[in-house]
Parts: C-alpha cells; sequence; structure tokens
C-alpha cells in the first residue's frame, strides 16, 4: 500500500514553568495524532470509471496526464475540481476536504438527468439511494462528517421494520487518528456481501452504535448507526434493524468530492498553556480517581492525563466544580476548598465506555457552577450560569435532541464536544441546530437539570470528548482538559491532591432512577 503515515509523538505541556509543590512539570501532555496520506490516483481512477460509465456526460470532465504534475498538486487533477463545483451545490464546502469525500451520492446520474431536462427542485433523495438530503454536512482541515436518514418504508427491497423513526446514518472520514491505549480496537467481523467493494470492512458493535470501519485510498473512514443490541422497538432501533440500512448506504458510496492539500510532514500539536502562577484555592485530585466503590463492576478509574485540546471552560464564569452527582455527598457546612475537584469519567453507568476497565462508564465529566449546591434540582439561579462554546466550532444536533454537540475539525485536529442537560425546547428556539457556527466563548445556553424532562437530574453540566479513531468516535476521559481549561480560566495553576484515602472516601450509594439510564435513548447521553 502505498501510504505514508505522519506521526508527530505526544508532546509534554509546562516545560516552560517551574514546577509546583506537589506537581510535576510535565504532569499533562497532548495527545499522539498520526496523519495519514491520500492515494490521489487511486481516486483519480475510480471517479474516471464511475463518470465514463455515464457517456453523455463524459466530456465534461478533463482527466490529466498523471505524468506530468504529481497527483497531490490540484494542477494534475481538474477532474476533481469540476467535481467540486458541481457537488458544491448540494454539499456546501465539500472543497475543503483534504481527503476523498465519499458519499451516497450518484453524481454521475445527477449530471445526466439534468442534462436530460430534471428541474433542479427534482428531490436530490433519488440520486442518493432514498437517504434524505443530508442532515449534517461538514468539510474542514482534516476531514468530513456527514449524517443522512432513511424514512420508514423508504428504499426498494429494504426489509420491514418496527423503528418508526428515520435511521440516522454518519459518515467520517479523516486524515487524522488519534493513537489511543485501546484494548478494543481493530475488532469486528467481516461482511461477505459487502467484501468485494471493501476488503478490509469490519463491523463491531460498540459505544452504543454499530460501526462499519474501512479503508479507501489510505484513509480511514467510518459508518455508524446508533442502536440497541437488544430487540426491535417502536422507539428503540435494534442493531439487525440497523444493519441492512447501514449496508444500503455503504453500497451507495461515490467519490463526491474532496481537494488535495499539502503532506502533513510539518504537524505539530497545540501546545496547552498552563499559568505559572500558582492558584490560591483550585485543588484536584489526579485523573482516575474516582469515588470508591462508584465504577462499574467494582473497577476504578481510567487515569488520562491528556490535554485533548486548549478549550475554553465551559461554563462562563468561576467558581465550578467538578466532581460526582450521584455518588458524593458534601458535608453540611464544608468549606468550598475541602471540596476539591473530582475525575468521574468511570463511574458506574449503563453506558458503554471502552476507555475504562469495565467496559462500562460515564461517558464525560459533570460540572456545576460555584452558586449550585451539590445534588440541587433548584436553589440556583440559571439564569445566571451561562454555558459556552469551548472553541469555534459547528453544531451536530436535531431538533428536541437532549444533547448538544460542537464539533472543531482542522489541519490539527479532529474532534467533539458533547453537552448535556440543557432544556431542548429552549436549545430548538435559540437555534442550536444542524450546522450552526459557533464562536469560542458563545454563549449557547443555561445549566439546568432536563433528563428527558424538566427536574430529572440535579442542576449541573455533563460534559465529553469524542475524537476519531480507526473505530470511529471514541469517548476518552475529559478530566485533565478541563482541569487546564479551569486554569486559564481563574488564571492560575491548581493544585493535585491525593488519591484520596481509603478512610475518607465517600461510601458509593445506589444510582437513582433518574440517573441509570440505559443507552437506548436516541441522544445516548451520559449525565
Amino acid at each position: 500500500m502505498n501510504r505514508k503515515v505522519v506521526s508527530f509523538v505526544s508532546c509534554w505541556l509546562a516545560t516552560v514553568v517551574l514546577p509546583l509543590p506537589g506537581a510535576s512539570a510535565d504532569e499533562f501532555r497532548t495527545p499522539s495524532i498520526s496523519a495519514m496520506r491520500v492515494e490521489w490516483r487511486g481516486v483519480l481512477d475510480q471517479l474516471r470509471l464511475e463518470i465514463n460509465a455515464r457517456p453523455a456526460i463524459a466530456p465534461g470532465f478533463t482527466f490529466a496526464s498523471q505524468r506530468r504534475v504529481p497527483a497531490s498538486d490540484p494542477r494534475s487533477l481538474p477532474a476533481l475540481v469540476q467535481l467540486n463545483a458541481v457537488t458544491s451545490q448540494i454539499f456546501p464546502g465539500i472543497a475543503r476536504s483534504p481527503i476523498p469525500v465519499l458519499l451516497p451520492f450518484d453524481t454521475a446520474n445527477y449530471l445526466e438527468a439534468r442534462q436530460d431536462g430534471a428541474p433542479a427542485s427534482l428531490s436530490v433523495a433519488r440520486y442518493q439511494a432514498d437517504f434524505r438530503p443530508a442532515d449534517v454536512f461538514h468539510a474542514g482541515g482534516s476531514g468530513y462528517d456527514a449524517v443522512f436518514s432513511l424514512e420508514p418504508g423508504a428504499g426498494d427491497a429494504m426489509p420491514p421494520r418496527t423503528f418508526a423513526k428515520p435511521v440516522e446514518v454518519q459518515i467520517s472520514g479523516s486524515m487524522l487518528v488519534y493513537d489511543l491505549a485501546d484494548r478494543l480496537a481493530g475488532k469486528g467481523e467481516p461482511v461477505k456481501t459487502l467484501a468485494g467493494t471493501f476488503p478490509d470492512l469490519r463491523r463491531f458493535i460498540r459505544e452504543g452504535y454499530v460501526r462499519y470501519a474501512f479503508t479507501r485510498f489510505g484513509i480511514p473512514y467510518v459508518v455508524s448507526i446508533q442502536c440497541l443490541d437488544s430487540v426491535p422497538r417502536p422507539k428503540r432501533l435494534a442493531c439487525r434493524e440497523a444493519y441492512p440500512v447501514a449496508e444500503r448506504f455503504l453500497k451507495a458510496l461515490r467519490v463526491t468530492g474532496g481537494q488535495p492539500s499539502r503532506p502533513r510532514n510539518d504537524i505539530t500539536s497545540d501546545v496547552a498553556e498552563r499559568p505559572a502562577a500558582a492558584s490560591s484555592d483550585f485543588t484536584y485530585r489526579p485523573s482516575g480517581d474516582i469515588i470508591a466503590g462508584s465504577g462499574a463492576r467494582k473497577q476504578g478509574g481510567h487515569a488520562d492525563v491528556t490535554v485533548y485540546s486548549q478549550i475554553r471552560f465551559p461554563l462562563e464564569q468561576a467558581p465550578a466544580f467538578a466532581h460526582s452527582q450521584s455518588f458524593a455527598k458534601r458535608k453540611a457546612g464544608a468549606p468550598v476548598d475541602e471540596y476539591p475537584w473530582q475525575d468521574n469519567f468511570c463511574e458506574a453507568r449503563s453506558f458503554e465506555v471502552g476507555q475504562c476497565a469495565s467496559g462500562y462508564g460515564h461517558q464525560g465529566q459533570d460540572v456545576r457552577p460555584g452558586a449550585c449546591p451539590v445534588d440541587s434540582k433548584d436553589g440556583c439561579d440559571p439564569r445566571q450560569q451561562a454555558v459556552v462554546a469551548v472553541r469555534d466550532s459547528i453544531v451536530i444536533r436535531s431538533q428536541q435532541q437532549q444533547a448538544a454537540t460542537l464539533q472543531v475539525n482542522t489541519r490539527t485536529e479532529h474532534i467533539r464536544f458533547r453537552y448535556m442537560h440543557m432544556n431542548p425546547t429552549v436549545m430548538d428556539g435559540d437555534g442550536l441546530l444542524n450546522g450552526r457556527r459557533v464562536a469560542e466563548g458563545e454563549k449557547i445556553g443555561v445549566v439546568s437539570n432536563y433528563l428527558d424532562h424538566p427536574n430529572g437530574t440535579s442542576r449541573h453540566l455533563h460534559f465529553d470528548v469524542q475524537v476519531f479513531t480507526r473505530d470511529g468516535w471514541i469517548w476518552v476521559n475529559p478530566y485533565i482538559t478541563l482541569v487546564s481549561a479551569y486554569e486559564r480560566l481563574i488564571r492560575g495553576r491548581g493544585r493535585e491532591i491525593g488519591p484520596e484515602p481509603p478512610a475518607a472516601a465517600a461510601v458509593a450509594h445506589a444510582l437513582p432512577d433518574d440517573v441509570m439510564r440505559n443507552i437506548d435513548t436516541q441522544e445516548g447521553g451520559g449525565n
């Protein structure tokens, strides 16, 4: 395989500040990411095959000789420029993708129909295997992401299903792959009916999604559908019902666009800054030090000192506290400085989290504003507790979904940040929906307590982080990323304390019913 993998090694942060008592200068690190190189000649060969199958439109495309200019130079790829000009009318910004964009869109059929006089108003669903127009399409410096839906009853020869809502299919392709210590990576089974087209295709169920991972033109792609590995239900998609939808999607994939960029030989990671001055009151327990007995199956936390992105803290103002909303009980009258931050990424939940030793966990971190007492369902003014965008990003969220996801797609990052517990009706009214662009620090909501209904949980923000891997989007521990962001917010470096002595650990209690949720909601969120 003519593929060059460019890896940049994890960099150690805070090398320019002196160590403080109880902390080492190299305690935080940046993620290790590999950059792939596209086999553009293979892309052109595939595109030529698809275009030449429609002789009526073939003269409109120019396939230059590959001997004159390297395929990494856009001058050698006029056919791709012509393709982008057509498909950008349906998928805006498609040329921003530095990798081949594979979508279930038959460009050749679309152009031939237009040439034969088909009206431009004709639904694009007929050109994309009956999938509706894209709910999300976002191309950026590292690749692209898209979400399509298939209505109940749509598609010829599709088996009937119990699930009564449209099935959402996600596809992501990325030049950047996050290198995680991942014991579950690379697993899966082949799909015999697709082996001829996708020789290395793997199908597997992971973290609430059935996923189809494959490599094409040197680039990893993952198609995924959120589902339950259970019996079909009208409101909950069973994975067995998702299989034929995903496979219809895969069979319809075509080269739809993309544009070469310079090779990523010079990729460097952004260094997360840590203040040199110490904070007088900010203390935090180590990553992985969850409350004793709070982990699923008696397992502990997942220690991860990675700052996955240099973000703005998700709450507008300090003070804020990151700790358990399900197991911790603050002692009456205890001062704030006796209640330090604590990781709860691997607390017991029914959600699959591959990074946790038990295989199950919380998916993210609970954060509450200082004005909200522990476990409070009221008692603080939510209007004064603004939630803000952590980065310049685009929103991935459909109407009435309980989760809002912000995605960053640049030359050095392909990462997602998810927010939970803001009221969906309010988010709908504020236009926090698919495709909206938000700026770092922009207010996107207020701290609330929504979980299926108002007052469904304590008043706090659930915040989590996902990164793109060869298995698709994987939850990673956001705790140190939040610690680093909070340090910048308060302009003071925190002091690590602990780990918590077992004798002083809070006694875990049974999770309340409003917190133990199966991952059968369409949002698939943690708490």
